[in-house]
């Protein structure tokens, strides 16, 4: 196994001895762009870290329409939530990058659980910050204009994806123009108009699917 996923919440309060019987347990999971790793209503009876890509979760209402609910990179899991409640998958997990994850079966980590309690605490950390993520999210579509809720996921992205250059921060985030504006709620178009406008502003460059934030306190200011 590879060294990416001790990063990962489920390894941080793990001796390096419980680490290696962990990880042993693992099995590794390469996947393509565009490639499903599970879909939305099937049983979910396992966990995923992230060790390498990224891959997005998201929800197809009745009628068709699909919402980008998280994109998710190394170092985070997946798959958890069926582990404190069983039933059927909540989202569809998708690569949105050539993505390398390690897969752990629940009835495997239940055996980890019963000897060390506190991993079930990591597991519960990892969901609280889930949660946080998608109620900020659920207040921006109610008090903030879809600008500001661009600026916000842009910088969120940056945040996570971003590295430093010497022009500003760039940010491969690996999604369409549909998917940003799944991810924030809005129409491309409206969404797209937003981000010409930050770029007239000289605020970002856009470059295919990832974007050079130049102006990070102005983006902050109009996330706010």
């Amino acid at each position: 196994m590879q060294t990416e996923a001790v990063n990962a919440a489920l390894f941080e309060s793990l001796d390096e001895e419980t680490t290696r019987a962990l990880r042993a347990a693992m099995v590794e999971v390469r996947m393509r762009r565009g490639e499903v790793l599970f879909n939305e209503g099937e049983p979910g009876d396992r966990v995923y870290v992230i060790a390498d890509g990224k891959i997005k979760l998201g929800h197809t209402a009745p009628d068709g329409r699909e919402t980008l609910i998280a994109v998710l990179g190394p170092g985070e899991m997946l798959g958890e939530l069926s582990l404190f409640d069983p039933g059927p998958r909540a989202a569809t997990a998708t690569a949105i990058a050539p993505s390398r994850l390690l897969e752990l079966r629940h009835d495997d980590l239940m055996v980890f659980l019963r000897t060390r309690p506190d991993l079930s605490a990591q597991l519960l950390q990892g969901l609280a910050r889930r949660l946080r993520r998608t109620n900020a999210a659920l207040a921006d579509l109610v008090f903030s204009d879809v600008p500001g809720r661009v600026a916000k996921a842009l910088l969120d992205l940056a945040a996570r994806f971003g590295v430093p250059t010497e022009d500003g921060i760039r940010v491969v985030h690996d999604l369409t123009q549909e998917e940003l504006a799944q991810l924030v709620g809005a129409s491309r178009e409206t969404v797209n108009k937003a981000l010409a406008e930050f770029g007239n502003r000289g605020w970002i460059r856009l470059e295919g699917r990832a974007v050079l934030i130049i102006d990070k306190a102005r983006l902050e200011r109009r996330a706010r």
